[in-house]
């Protein structure tokens, strides 16, 4: 058996098994595939899908593919994964919080995916921040101060970090299969026992539609309940921006304005949300009433702001940003894009507005492009509003003028108006769990 055999057989659409897929994830993790067979093999994935044997095959055995780590963090140790979205900037809010109210929060992040942010991206735009740290002092991180957020180490899931850098460039990100090993299968490595999944549906999501998305969710809390994890997942709306800053540099000045209590909106509630989650899976309370209000009483305390800078300072960090945001990457140019006609905000294109920012430089065409970090924008509105021309729809953080007058043609774009009102997007859809979806009243 080589990999040309396993090729075929999915490019023929034919079921694997579990030795060919183990072959295939072998490759990924040592090099010994090339990424131009890999990437073939992703895309006949992409196309033909898995079943749910499959799909629990190459979890388990992405997560098995390097070392396994067995945290001793004084706690339950959790983990959030979003599935990625535009303005979603859940994890520097909820991470810190749930810390402050006793949680151990041990998540590795990815980079920018697609259209959509990443963590990481996000935390090296902190002057100083490290996010690649060994294994050892990012556990005692955790055990200290409650939470830490770094890269994937060389050691766990290497196969995945192959995989999941080539999907990014190959068109292969909207793939359930995929989307749910790679996601299980770190949090599985890192040992996490607790894990809260946040699915994102809409025109910004990877997954654009409700029913894909809570298949989506559905697929992933079965194979974490089957191996054992305490596991839940909210399907949550991404018809817009969750935040209002979208850029990596902004998107941490946001989560500190939350933190910080200056600002309030829909990343606050999603974040309240799914950290109420967290300290359940944990097993610090056992309702969401009582969760929601321990996470307000740190927010309100100051005390989420606090655990923000004690884990800043402890990955190499200057803490100072929480209190002078002006510290973060500043960019040269700021340009207000207006709008053209008076009417309601009806519809976002969130992939289209991820783009834009891709294109200005806060994600990446290739993988080995340079982020910068201060470039994105700020949406000033929202669905449902109405505006009148020359109204500011968003402010451009840009690199240059020439990059300025480009994003906004493609921001205009991304934008329709009607001249009836307009119903706001919602945010919250259902909560996944092993004993089945509730709907959830936004």
């Amino acid at each position: 058996m080589d990999i040309l055999t396993v090729l075929e057989n999915k490019k023929q659409g034919r079921t694997l098994s579990r030795e060919e897929i183990d072959l295939f994830v072998r490759g990924a993790a040592d090099g010994s595939i090339p990424d131009y067979q890999l990437a073939a093999l992703l895309m006949a994935i992409r196309l033909n899908g898995m079943d749910a044997r499959e799909t629990a095959d190459l979890t388990l055995s992405m997560a098995h593919s390097g070392h396994m780590l067995d945290p001793q963090v004084d706690g339950v140790p959790v983990d959030k994964h979003s599935t990625g979205g535009v303005g979603d900037t859940t994890t520097l809010v909820l991470a810190p919080l749930v810390a402050a109210c006793g949680g151990k929060v041990l998540k590795m992040s990815g980079r920018g995916l697609g259209h959509t942010g990443g963590t990481l991206d996000k935390l090296e735009s902190i002057p100083g921040m490290q996010i690649a740290l060994p294994e050892e002092e990012f556990v005692s991180i955790v055990r200290t101060v409650g939470c830490a957020v770094v890269s994937q180490s060389a050691q766990l899931a290497p196969a995945d970090k192959t995989l999941y850098s080539l999907r990014d460039v190959t068109a292969t990100v909207d793939s359930i299969p995929l989307i749910v090993s790679s996601i299980l299968s770190k949090k599985f490595a890192a040992g996490a026992k607790a894990i809260v999944l946040d699915v994102k549906t809409g025109s910004g999501a990877l997954m654009p539609t409700l029913e894909a998305s809570i298949d989506l969710a559905m697929a992933m809390v079965d194979i974490g309940a089957h191996a054992g994890r305490s596991i839940a997942a909210v399907v949550s709306g991404m018809e817009e921006p969750l935040g209002s800053h979208v850029g990596n540099a902004l998107e941490v000045k946001e989560a500190i304005d939350i933190l910080a209590g200056r600002a309030a909106g829909p990343l606050k509630k999603v974040s309240l949300f799914l950290g109420a989650q967290m300290l359940i899976a944990s097993g610090l309370t056992d309702t969401e009433e009582k969760a929601l209000n321990m996470l307000n009483e740190a927010l309100d305390s100051g005390k989420g702001l606090q655990k923000l800078k004690e884990m800043i300072t402890a990955q190499g960090g200057d803490c100072r940003v929480c209190d002078d945001v002006s510290l973060l990457p500043q960019a040269p140019v700021l340009y207000p894009v207006r709008a053209q006609e008076s009417g309601y905000l009806a519809h976002v294109n969130g992939t289209a507005l991820g783009l834009a920012a891709q294109r200005m430089g806060a994600g990446r065409m290739k993988k080995e492009d340079v982020i910068d970090p201060a470039v994105g924008f700020v949406m000033e509105k929202r669905i449902g509003d109405f505006v009148q021309p020359g109204d500011v729809l968003c402010t451009l953080h840009a690199s240059s003028e020439e990059n300025a007058k480009d994003t906004e043609t493609r921001i205009l774009s991304a934008l329709s108006f009607t001249k009836e009102p307009a119903p706001r997007a919602r945010l919250l859809y259902a909560l996944v769990t092993p004993h089945g979806v509730r709907e959830l009243d936004d």
